[in-house]
């Protein structure tokens, strides 16, 4: 009985630390785009926030696509899968909303929600781009 709750809480304990680890690129991402679009600084902790719970987020979401799928298609693309597809468009949407929720400028304003939505699609492009890199 304890093993599969140790087992649990290893996973979830190394969930957070590589998550947390990942979303320092995001984070600066955002924040560099942010600072770009509105013209005026934003709060780089409450970006790394934001950048923290949307990793944590879309390695949840894109395990439990990738289980759904588990042994449908051998040998393809992830990203042929539906599930994969959606929940990269469900990432996609929860990360605007948490950079636009989270992230506020420096005159405690929020920032509006098509720069929220640039800075996410940034970070995509550039995950997309050092995928494909790595890949070749």
């Amino acid at each position: 009985m304890t093993q599969p709750l140790l087992t649990f809480l290893s996973a979830a304990i190394w969930w957070v630390i590589y998550s947390s680890a990942v979303a320092v690129v995001p984070a600066l991402i955002v924040w560099l785009a942010l600072r770009w679009l509105e013209k005026t600084p934003v709060i780089f902790n409450r970006a790394y926030l934001a950048s923290l719970v949307w990793s944590l987020a879309a390695v949840l979401m894109g395990g439990l696509a990738i289980a759904a799928q588990h042994g449908q298609a051998p040998g393809q693309s992830i990203f042929v899968l539906p599930w994969m597809r959606a929940s990269l468009v469900v990432d996609m949407l929860l990360g605007a909303w948490l950079i636009w929720w989270l992230v506020p400028r420096i005159d405690a304003r929020r920032v509006k929600p098509t720069s929220a939505c640039m800075a996410v699609a940034l970070v995509m492009v550039v995950a997309m781009v050092v995928g494909t890199a790595i890949r070749r």
